[in-house]
């Protein structure tokens, strides 16, 4: 087979979305030669990165589109809570102090900011979100990464790398070898590929294979080739293959692509039942942006992989409405015909729902006073009767965003083989942010993630390139 041979560049770039873009444009900033390779044909793009709407970022006073202050400390604690402690803080809180000069160099490159808008606002403190959303962004970012001479090449798949020693050598597409003095992978995680999913879920009690039945939230082009390329050849790991940002969609999403629009985000509104009819979990345990991506997990759990979220009138407009409309009736058990639940269940369930309600002072907005007493799980807040038709029911499956194994990294970004960090090979983006997140998520932290340790990665690749130091990334 002949072989086609790529001149060396200063730095390539494997992967098409924010991390990888981040990296691209940093490295050139810096002075290197910089090819970037995406796996998707030019229309796709991206990768899940056209689904973000916004960054969480840290700033101790009000800001243009974000209100009070967000400390450090706080949103360190914020990212403690949600992982459940599993997470390393020495990189967390880089990550975190990154986000609070990051806006201007992303100003500076086309990206647009907005305040939140309604349906957002638990945000408006911590969240800065991009005007056009994700797909603006990414767009912003190919446009300067071009007009600075980053060159760019679609359809381009990598399959495999050519490592010595710990180092980067090249990187083959298909039959092309492409050699580079130093290397970023963001080439994203391994949730669009089925058969992985398979083998990280396994089966349940059931013999239920629970990832047949998941959604995938964004793009189909992440399939962890590379992934499983640098586990086979030796690079340190670090997450659980279970784990991943899993969000309760609309059980009427896409297979690909439904992105944000197919979240269903009335449950701590109501209450969540199985297709037995019976509650699982606490819907009122914390405030939406932190929780929202723990459902999609429980709901994988849960017998044949849905679960019902159920609202009555006295929810309406309190939360974003969902693309898909939903069953509706004026009784409880004309809405469970609808749902195919046991109807004698059903309402069972919401009736001891009803009658455990303490109400106090409802408020949406602040963790309220009205909670369960007796009731098995206990609702903690928001928790008022279903009681006022019309009732209403969405019908849920798990939704995967990204996955969490990746690639072990210290404070430079650079991959590890047996504790020792790769002298010219950085990761960034999803393929390291188990390093952050070990479980669970809260709202806008991925972005975060990608932003910092992708302009992290692009400096250190750059300065390894053209061998010089890194003092700090450029603001």
């Amino acid at each position: 087979m002949k072989h086609q041979q790529t001149g060396t560049v200063n730095v390539l770039v494997i992967g098409g979305g924010n991390a990888a873009l981040c990296a691209a444009l940093v490295a050139r900033e810096a002075g290197a030669s910089v090819l970037l390779l995406e796996a998707a044909p030019r229309e796709w793009r991206g990768g899940n990165s056209s689904h973000t709407r916004n960054l969480r970022c840290m700033h101790d006073a009000p800001q243009d589109v974000l209100t009070d202050a967000y400390p450090e400390e706080e949103f360190w604690q914020d990212l403690k809570k949600v992982t459940g402690g599993i997470t390393d803080e020495k990189l967390a809180r880089l990550a975190i102090r990154e986000s609070a000069r990051c806006r201007d160099w992303m100003r500076k490159h086309g990206v647009h900011f907005q305040p939140s808008l309604s349906g957002t606002l638990h945000l408006s403190r911590t969240n800065a979100f991009f005007m056009g959303g994700g797909k603006a962004l990414v767009n912003a970012y190919y446009r300067s990464a071009e007009a600075l001479g980053v060159r760019i090449r679609y359809d381009a798949p990598v399959d495999r790398l050519e490592l010595a020693d710990g180092g980067f050598r090249a990187a083959w597409v298909g039959g092309e070898r492409i050699a580079a003095r130093a290397c970023v992978l963001a080439a994203g995680g391994f949730e669009s590929n089925r058969e992985w999913l398979r083998e990280a879920w396994g089966q349940n009690a059931d013999g239920e294979w629970p990832a047949d039945n998941f959604a995938i939230r964004g793009t189909r082009f992440n399939r962890g080739v590379l992934l499983r390329f640098m586990m086979a050849a030796g690079a340190d790991m670090v997450g659980d293959p279970s784990q991943s940002h899993c969000v309760a969609v609309n059980a009427r999403a896409p297979l690909y692509d439904g992105g944000i629009c197919t979240r269903i985000d009335c449950v701590s509104l109501g209450i969540v039942v199985n297709k037995d009819a019976h509650r699982f979990y606490d819907e009122g345990e914390d405030f939406w942006p932190k929780r929202y991506a723990i459902w999609g997990r429980l709901v994988a759990q849960q017998p044949a992989q849905v679960g019902y979220s159920i609202i009555d009138a006295k929810a309406n407009g309190r939360f974003m409405p969902p693309v898909f409309p939903g069953a509706q009736a004026d009784s409880l058990e004309g809405l469970a015909r609808q749902l195919g639940l046991d109807e004698a269940s059903f309402v069972r369930t919401v009736r001891d729902y009803n009658a455990a309600c303490r109400v106090g002072s409802f408020d949406h907005t602040v963790l309220d006073d009205c909670h369960t007493e007796g009731l098995a799980p206990a609702k903690t807040h928001w928790a008022l009767p279903i009681d006022t038709p019309p009732f209403r029911g969405y019908a849920l499956k798990p939704g995967i965003t990204f996955t969490y194994l990746g690639l072990k990294v210290n404070e430079r970004s650079a991959v590890h083989f047996a504790d020792v960090p790769s002298p010219n090979l950085f990761v960034a983006g999803e393929m390291m942010a188990g390093n952050v997140l070990g479980k669970g998520y809260t709202a806008g932290v991925g972005m975060t993630i990608g932003t910092a340790f992708g302009r992290i990665a692009g400096a250190h690749a750059a300065a390894a390139a053209l061998e010089k130091g890194v003092h700090h990334v450029a603001a």
